[in-house]
């Protein structure tokens, strides 16, 4: 019984603070070599409401990664993907056919 009521209460807590259970509580202050590109997604988690962390989530095969967001690796990577995202899918696509088609020139 004492098992069950404290999983219900798990569970409301949950529900009214998602949140809580997806902060970062500790951060890298470095990051292997090559593991950015393996990263499927990635968060950024402000240092504000429930989370009292600044930090970079990194999305690797089903597990997170917390880094720090003042690594320069890490912020040239984010800038690269962030360019990426913010650019019109269909002219990146035709700028990347045409440096094949003139690397193979």
């Amino acid at each position: 019984i004492i098992a069950m009521l404290f999983l219900i209460l798990l569970l409301f807590f949950s529900a009214l603070f998602p949140v809580a259970f997806s902060c970062c509580t500790k951060i890298s202050e470095e990051i292997p070599k090559g593991i950015l590109r393996r990263v499927e997604r990635f968060d950024i988690q402000k240092a504000d409401g429930l989370c009292h962390l600044e930090a970079v989530i990194l999305y690797i095969e089903g597990r997170k990664f917390c880094v720090s967001p003042r690594i320069k690796k890490v912020k040239k990577w984010m800038k690269k993907r962030l360019n990426i995202h913010q650019k019109h899918g269909r002219r990146q696509r035709r700028t990347n056919i045409q440096k094949k088609r003139e690397k193979k020139k």
